[in-house]
């Protein structure tokens, strides 16, 4: 029961941190801005591995797959 009690107290004091700063705690993110954030690194790391080549088949692939 105390296990529970400390998790709970737990929580909600990350639930307070958390609403000091001002941040929604809804966890949701349009898919665009998703999107946005998340190409830069993809394209970095696609560079900097040398998988550019794999990276453009597999987007040419699902386009084909999606009808474009």
């Amino acid at each position: 029961m105390s296990d529970t009690a400390t998790r709970t107290m737990i929580r909600t004091q990350g639930r307070k941190a958390y609403a000091s700063f001002g941040a929604r705690p809804s966890g949701t993110r349009h898919p665009l801005v998703a999107t946005a954030m998340v190409l830069p690194l993809a394209a970095l790391l696609a560079v900097a591995f040398g998988g550019w080549d794999a990276v453009v088949t597999q987007a040419s692939s699902v386009a084909v797959m999606l009808g474009r």
